[in-house]
């Protein structure tokens, strides 16, 4: 089979290639599945500088979420069969024409959702999930986080508003608050804006802020603190910026700020596979209604997954980029 491996870190497009490699079988309770699409996330980016939690062996293959059609199932498989559509994250090595998963990571995709959206749903949306319920914010609390645009945000804001909670989205321009706004997200904000953080204060009527999700790190981070009120909570889940995260000591004494990092491949080491399939099942319902809309900004081929990754990290593109085998 044809697979994007690489056999060095490094900057992502000069390092992986399109190569010839063998062709996977699955051993116990394992499942081998036909690549469909596979979206670019950073976290993969960060995987292939070799800067992420999860360092993998080289040579290796990219990706890490992927949708597909069941090849073929190992010895133990009981719920799962050749030709479902089905969906799995995090499953390393997904940028190939097949790949191996265990049987408990897939979720079998029905044919109402779109293999464009259906792609997406096991990784950034899932960790939506996961995040609000690490938060365990109460209804008419506020959260505010940044980087909203991306498939986390928009999903943290749909799934919050159906708890009572409240968000504020910073994104960084005001065509990109345009664009959530006519998604149906509420409470949008360009930090472009120069009252941008006066804005936040007249959404959120003075009230005071419990919980800021950074996933950007450096200046961003301070941004966040300084909004956040008493007792607040500031998780970090990631750093676009690539820059550590600028936290002033003052806001953390003098507001008695707690700091928590999230990553949900730990989360997913400890998870119950019923708990699991109902947090899916909750996902691949708002993506049926048309409440999750996640969008594409490109297809590549992935033989053209250079290209590929050098779109993903175009700051003006509208939604995720896709590898298709």
């Amino acid at each position: 089979m044809r697979a994007s491996i690489y056999h060095q870190f490094g900057e992502p497009s000069e390092v992986i290639n399109e190569e010839e490699t063998a062709l996977p079988a699955p051993g116990f309770n394992q499942v081998r599945v036909k690549t469909i699409l596979s979206p670019i996330h950073n976290h993969d980016l960060w995987t292939l500088r070799g800067t992420y939690g999860h360092k993998p062996t080289l040579p290796a293959i990219g990706g890490s979420e992927a949708l597909g059609i069941i090849d073929a199932v190992g010895d133990g498989v009981k719920e799962l069969s050749p030709g479902q559509r089905v969906v799995g994250s995090p499953i390393m090595g997904v940028w190939a024409e097949y790949f191996l998963a265990p049987a408990e990571l897939l979720t079998v995709v029905p044919n109402t959702v779109s293999d464009e959206l259906g792609a997406q749903l096991a990784s950034m949306p899932f960790s939506a999930l996961l995040l609000l319920e690490f938060l365990n914010a109460e209804a008419g609390q506020w959260i505010i986080q940044n980087a909203a645009g991306g498939a986390i945000g928009k999903t943290v804001s749909i799934l919050a508003r159906e708890q009572g909670v409240n968000t504020i989205s910073l994104v960084r321009n005001s065509d990109n608050e345009k664009e959530l706004t006519a998604q149906g997200i509420e409470h949008v904000v360009s930090t472009g804006n120069q009252d941008w953080q006066q804005r936040v204060h007249e959404l959120t009527g003075g009230a005071s802020i419990s919980y800021a999700l950074d996933s950007v790190g450096g200046a961003a981070t301070e941004a966040l603190t300084g909004l956040l009120g008493e007792n607040g909570l500031l998780v970090s889940f990631g750093s676009m910026s690539g820059e550590p995260m600028h936290i002033p000591a003052a806001d953390i004494a003098f507001k008695q700020i707690t700091v928590k990092g999230f990553w949900q491949k730990k989360i997913n080491q400890s998870m119950a596979v019923e708990k699991r399939k109902s947090m899916m099942a909750k996902l691949i319902g708002l993506a049926e209604t048309g409440k999750l809309k996640l969008p594409v900004d490109a297809i590549y081929p992935m033989n053209d997954v250079k290209s590929a990754l050098t779109a993903s990290l175009q700051s003006s593109r509208k939604g995720k980029v896709l590898l298709r085998p």
